[in-house]
């Protein structure tokens, strides 16, 4: 009965660890998803910063309040741009004997940084930084009759 309880216990305080991504080759996630789900994350970074600057003008307690929201949504987004990218890419999809490894593993770093700086700034060459070093990898990371479909399927 105790460990029963347990397993629920932990089931209701921890349910988003268990619903997260596993690193297992279970193939449900695709690639071109997760690059997809970047450049949504870079698109509400980017209207959270222009939402920030505008706000910020105004002293009034709704404005400070909305302020605060997209700032949190700014990080949020910008976390999860590194988790894909560190938890994703660079643990499951990018293998040491590949082709122009390092050169994928160094534009990822950049991507990690580019985020990093996303959260701690409302400076919107971040964003283009992000975004570029995003097509970057892409370039490197996909068949180049896939980059076409791949630019489609995010508009």
């Amino acid at each position: 009965m105790i460990n029963g309880f347990k397993c629920f216990l932990m089931i209701c305080l921890y349910h988003f660890y268990l619903f997260a991504h596993c690193q297992v080759p279970c193939g449900i996630y695709s690639d071109a998803m997760q690059v997809s789900q970047i450049r949504e994350d870079l698109d509400t970074i980017e209207k959270a910063m222009e939402q920030i600057v505008k706000l910020s003008s105004k002293n009034d307690p709704q404005s400070i309040n909305q302020v605060i929201r997209w700032t949190n949504a700014k990080e949020t987004h910008a976390q999860n741009i590194q988790v894909i990218v560190a938890e994703y890419f660079m643990t499951q999809r990018l293998s040491e004997n590949s082709k122009d490894y390092l050169k994928k593993l160094k534009i990822l770093h950049l991507l990690l940084v580019s985020s990093m700086k996303c959260k701690q700034s409302v400076e919107f060459e971040n964003v283009q930084n992000a975004r570029e070093r995003l097509e970057s990898f892409n370039k490197l990371y996909f068949p180049k009759e896939d980059i076409k479909h791949l630019n489609q399927h995010s508009k």
